[in-house]
Protein backbone atom coordinates (compact mmCIF):
# COMPACT_ATOMS: atom_id res chain seq x y z
CA UNK A 1 0.00 0.00 0.00
CA UNK A 2 1.35 3.40 -1.16
CA UNK A 3 0.23 7.04 -1.39
CA UNK A 4 2.33 10.59 -2.45
CA UNK A 5 1.36 11.40 1.26
CA UNK A 6 -0.17 9.42 4.17
CA UNK A 7 0.02 6.83 7.32
CA UNK A 8 2.53 4.21 8.00
CA UNK A 9 1.05 1.46 10.16
CA UNK A 10 4.24 -0.16 12.31
CA UNK A 11 2.30 -2.47 15.02
CA UNK A 12 -0.60 -2.55 16.85
CA UNK A 13 -0.66 -2.32 20.71
CA UNK A 14 -2.95 -2.25 23.54
CA UNK A 15 -2.65 1.00 25.33
CA UNK A 16 -5.30 3.98 26.14
CA UNK A 17 -2.93 6.67 26.36
CA UNK A 18 -0.79 8.52 23.93
CA UNK A 19 2.28 7.45 23.15
CA UNK A 20 5.60 8.37 21.41
CA UNK A 21 8.42 6.22 20.13
CA UNK A 22 10.74 8.32 18.61
CA UNK A 23 11.58 9.43 14.90
CA UNK A 24 11.43 7.22 11.72
CA UNK A 25 13.42 7.97 8.58
CA UNK A 26 12.09 6.96 5.26
CA UNK A 27 13.10 7.61 2.00
CA UNK A 28 15.31 9.98 3.97
CA UNK A 29 12.88 12.06 5.67
CA UNK A 30 12.50 11.60 9.11
CA UNK A 31 9.04 11.48 11.06
CA UNK A 32 7.65 11.46 14.71
CA UNK A 33 6.34 7.99 15.50
CA UNK A 34 3.08 8.23 17.61
CA UNK A 35 -0.25 6.35 18.23
CA UNK A 36 -3.46 6.28 17.11
CA UNK A 37 -5.97 5.45 19.24
CA UNK A 38 -8.69 3.07 19.30
CA UNK A 39 -10.51 2.61 22.82
CA UNK A 40 -7.43 0.37 24.15
CA UNK A 41 -6.05 -0.46 20.66
CA UNK A 42 -3.13 1.98 19.37
CA UNK A 43 -1.70 1.81 16.20
CA UNK A 44 1.70 2.83 15.95
CA UNK A 45 2.27 5.03 12.99
CA UNK A 46 4.50 7.74 11.38
CA UNK A 47 3.66 10.29 8.68
CA UNK A 48 4.99 9.42 5.23
CA UNK A 49 5.84 11.23 1.84
CA UNK A 50 6.27 9.15 -1.64
CA UNK A 51 6.32 5.89 -1.78
CA UNK A 52 7.91 3.56 0.78
CA UNK A 53 9.95 0.53 -1.02
CA UNK A 54 11.51 -2.12 -0.12
CA UNK A 55 15.07 -0.49 0.20
CA UNK A 56 17.71 -1.53 2.77
CA UNK A 57 17.67 1.55 5.02
CA UNK A 58 13.27 1.57 4.74
CA UNK A 59 13.26 -1.84 5.66
CA UNK A 60 15.63 -1.61 8.78
CA UNK A 61 13.28 1.68 9.58
CA UNK A 62 10.10 -0.61 9.81
CA UNK A 63 12.48 -3.10 11.91
CA UNK A 64 13.94 -0.77 14.43
CA UNK A 65 10.68 1.12 15.07
CA UNK A 66 9.38 -2.18 16.03
CA UNK A 67 12.29 -3.60 18.16
CA UNK A 68 11.50 -0.40 20.32
CA UNK A 69 7.85 -0.47 20.97
CA UNK A 70 9.06 -4.12 22.15
CA UNK A 71 10.74 -3.40 24.45
CA UNK A 72 7.81 -2.19 26.51
CA UNK A 73 4.47 -3.91 24.70
CA UNK A 74 3.16 -7.17 23.36
CA UNK A 75 2.88 -6.52 19.67
CA UNK A 76 0.71 -7.39 16.45
CA UNK A 77 3.31 -6.73 13.92
CA UNK A 78 2.10 -5.44 10.50
CA UNK A 79 3.97 -6.26 7.37
CA UNK A 80 6.56 -3.45 5.37
CA UNK A 81 4.73 -1.07 3.12
CA UNK A 82 1.67 -0.73 5.07
CA UNK A 83 0.55 3.39 4.08
CA UNK A 84 -2.87 4.95 4.32
CA UNK A 85 -4.33 8.31 3.08
CA UNK A 86 -5.33 9.37 6.69
CA UNK A 87 -5.51 9.01 10.17
CA UNK A 88 -9.06 8.53 9.82
CA UNK A 89 -8.80 5.34 7.56
CA UNK A 90 -6.05 3.82 9.73
CA UNK A 91 -8.92 4.00 12.78
CA UNK A 92 -11.42 2.91 10.21
CA UNK A 93 -9.58 -0.71 9.57
CA UNK A 94 -8.23 -0.56 13.85
CA UNK A 95 -12.14 -0.84 14.12
CA UNK A 96 -13.07 -3.08 11.19
CA UNK A 97 -10.29 -5.59 12.74
CA UNK A 98 -10.95 -4.56 16.58
CA UNK A 99 -12.09 -8.41 17.41
CA UNK A 100 -9.44 -9.59 16.18
CA UNK A 101 -7.10 -7.57 17.72
CA UNK A 102 -8.65 -8.02 21.16
CA UNK A 103 -8.27 -11.70 20.53
CA UNK A 104 -4.65 -11.72 19.17
CA UNK A 105 -3.61 -9.47 22.33
CA UNK A 106 -5.27 -12.33 24.91
CA UNK A 107 -2.57 -14.71 22.69
CA UNK A 108 0.85 -12.55 22.28
CA UNK A 109 0.29 -11.08 26.22
CA UNK A 110 3.77 -11.54 27.29
CA UNK A 111 5.15 -13.73 24.69
CA UNK A 112 7.91 -13.55 21.87
CA UNK A 113 9.14 -14.99 18.73
CA UNK A 114 12.01 -17.18 17.77
CA UNK A 115 13.84 -18.77 15.14
CA UNK A 116 15.94 -21.95 14.93
CA UNK A 117 17.32 -23.00 11.51
CA UNK A 118 19.31 -26.51 11.52
CA UNK A 119 22.02 -27.29 8.83
CA UNK A 120 23.10 -30.64 8.50
CA UNK A 121 27.07 -31.33 8.21
CA UNK A 122 28.61 -32.77 5.49
CA UNK A 123 30.50 -35.20 7.86
CA UNK A 124 26.93 -36.41 9.15
CA UNK A 125 25.37 -36.69 6.14
CA UNK A 126 28.43 -38.77 4.76
CA UNK A 127 28.36 -41.02 8.04
CA UNK A 128 24.99 -41.74 7.88
CA UNK A 129 25.31 -42.63 3.91
CA UNK A 130 27.87 -45.42 4.79
CA UNK A 131 25.26 -47.14 6.80
CA UNK A 132 23.49 -47.19 3.61
CA UNK A 133 25.42 -49.75 1.18
CA UNK A 134 23.66 -49.55 -2.13
CA UNK A 135 23.90 -45.30 -1.55
CA UNK A 136 27.27 -45.71 -0.92
CA UNK A 137 27.79 -48.01 -3.84
CA UNK A 138 26.46 -45.90 -6.11
CA UNK A 139 27.89 -42.33 -4.94
CA UNK A 140 31.44 -44.59 -5.23
CA UNK A 141 30.57 -46.05 -8.43
CA UNK A 142 32.79 -45.30 -11.94
CA UNK A 143 30.05 -45.76 -14.37
CA UNK A 144 27.16 -43.42 -12.61
CA UNK A 145 27.05 -41.03 -16.16
CA UNK A 146 27.47 -43.89 -18.13
CA UNK A 147 24.00 -44.45 -20.64
CA UNK A 148 23.09 -47.76 -18.92
CA UNK A 149 23.00 -46.44 -15.65
CA UNK A 150 19.75 -43.79 -16.41
CA UNK A 151 16.75 -45.67 -14.99
CA UNK A 152 19.13 -46.26 -12.01
CA UNK A 153 20.16 -42.91 -11.33
CA UNK A 154 16.23 -42.41 -11.21
CA UNK A 155 15.69 -45.25 -8.84
CA UNK A 156 18.78 -44.03 -6.39
CA UNK A 157 17.19 -40.44 -6.88
CA UNK A 158 14.09 -41.51 -4.95
CA UNK A 159 16.49 -43.64 -1.97
CA UNK A 160 18.15 -40.82 -1.77
CA UNK A 161 15.47 -38.07 -1.17
CA UNK A 162 13.78 -40.70 1.02
CA UNK A 163 17.11 -41.02 2.97
CA UNK A 164 17.55 -37.64 3.14
CA UNK A 165 13.69 -37.15 4.58
CA UNK A 166 14.63 -39.31 7.37
CA UNK A 167 17.31 -37.21 8.38
CA UNK A 168 15.20 -34.36 8.57
CA UNK A 169 12.92 -36.32 10.36
CA UNK A 170 14.83 -37.39 12.84
CA UNK A 171 15.81 -33.52 13.10
CA UNK A 172 12.49 -32.80 13.59
CA UNK A 173 11.02 -35.56 16.46
CA UNK A 174 15.01 -34.64 18.51
CA UNK A 175 15.07 -30.49 18.14
CA UNK A 176 11.51 -29.40 17.13
CA UNK A 177 9.65 -31.31 18.51
CA UNK A 178 11.48 -31.25 22.47
CA UNK A 179 11.73 -27.18 21.56
CA UNK A 180 7.70 -27.25 21.16
CA UNK A 181 6.82 -28.74 24.19
CA UNK A 182 8.52 -25.70 26.07
CA UNK A 183 6.22 -23.04 23.52
CA UNK A 184 2.79 -21.92 23.76
CA UNK A 185 3.21 -22.30 19.57
CA UNK A 186 5.49 -23.91 17.60
CA UNK A 187 5.51 -23.49 13.26
CA UNK A 188 7.72 -25.47 10.88
CA UNK A 189 8.77 -23.05 7.64
CA UNK A 190 10.17 -24.28 4.69
CA UNK A 191 13.29 -25.64 4.36
CA UNK A 192 15.56 -26.53 1.37
CA UNK A 193 16.20 -30.37 1.02
CA UNK A 194 20.04 -31.41 1.52
CA UNK A 195 20.78 -27.80 3.29
CA UNK A 196 18.20 -26.65 5.79
CA UNK A 197 16.88 -29.29 7.82
CA UNK A 198 15.11 -26.89 10.27
CA UNK A 199 13.54 -24.00 9.68
CA UNK A 200 11.11 -23.46 12.58
CA UNK A 201 9.28 -20.39 14.77
CA UNK A 202 8.17 -20.57 18.32
CA UNK A 203 6.17 -18.60 20.18
CA UNK A 204 7.41 -18.13 23.88
CA UNK A 205 7.00 -16.50 27.49
CA UNK A 206 8.57 -13.43 28.59
CA UNK A 207 9.28 -15.77 31.48
CA UNK A 208 10.36 -18.81 29.96
CA UNK A 209 12.80 -17.54 28.03
CA UNK A 210 15.77 -18.36 29.45
CA UNK A 211 14.74 -21.68 29.82
CA UNK A 212 14.21 -22.08 26.42
CA UNK A 213 17.63 -20.39 25.85
CA UNK A 214 19.02 -23.57 28.11
CA UNK A 215 17.23 -26.14 26.05
CA UNK A 216 18.39 -24.89 22.30
CA UNK A 217 21.92 -25.06 23.95
CA UNK A 218 21.83 -28.66 25.48
CA UNK A 219 20.17 -29.75 22.08
CA UNK A 220 23.02 -27.72 20.50
CA UNK A 221 25.67 -29.85 22.35
CA UNK A 222 23.81 -33.09 21.57
CA UNK A 223 24.02 -32.16 17.82
CA UNK A 224 26.91 -30.45 17.49
CA UNK A 225 29.18 -32.90 15.44
CA UNK A 226 26.09 -33.49 13.26
CA UNK A 227 24.83 -29.95 12.69
CA UNK A 228 25.02 -26.41 13.30
CA UNK A 229 22.30 -23.73 14.77
CA UNK A 230 21.03 -20.26 13.56
CA UNK A 231 19.30 -19.58 17.05
CA UNK A 232 17.69 -15.79 16.80
CA UNK A 233 15.45 -13.39 18.41
CA UNK A 234 13.38 -12.22 20.07
CA UNK A 235 11.14 -11.14 17.37
CA UNK A 236 7.82 -9.86 16.92
CA UNK A 237 5.16 -12.80 16.68
CA UNK A 238 5.20 -12.72 12.72
CA UNK A 239 4.60 -16.27 11.99
CA UNK A 240 1.66 -16.74 14.48
CA UNK A 241 -0.09 -13.20 12.85
CA UNK A 242 -1.98 -13.12 9.99
CA UNK A 243 -3.90 -9.85 9.60
CA UNK A 244 -4.03 -8.08 6.44
CA UNK A 245 -5.23 -4.26 6.52
CA UNK A 246 -6.73 -3.40 3.38
CA UNK A 247 -10.07 -0.46 3.08
CA UNK A 248 -11.59 0.74 -0.53
CA UNK A 249 -9.06 3.43 -1.37
CA UNK A 250 -6.09 1.94 -0.01
CA UNK A 251 -3.19 0.93 -2.38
Amino acid sequence: MSTEKGIYVFCAIAEKEKKSFGQAEFNGEKSGVFTLHLGSIAMVVCKVEGEVLPGRQNLLTHQDVISEVMKQYSLIPMSFGNVFHSEKDVLLITSHLKKDFIELFSHLENKIEVGLKVFPKKEWIDAEMKKDPVLLEWKNSKDIDAPAAFYDRIQMGERAQLFVLQLQEQVEREIYLPLSLLSAAGKQNDTIPGKVFLNAAFLIERSSETQFDQKVNDLYEAWKDKVDFKYTGPWPAYNFVNIRLRIEGSS
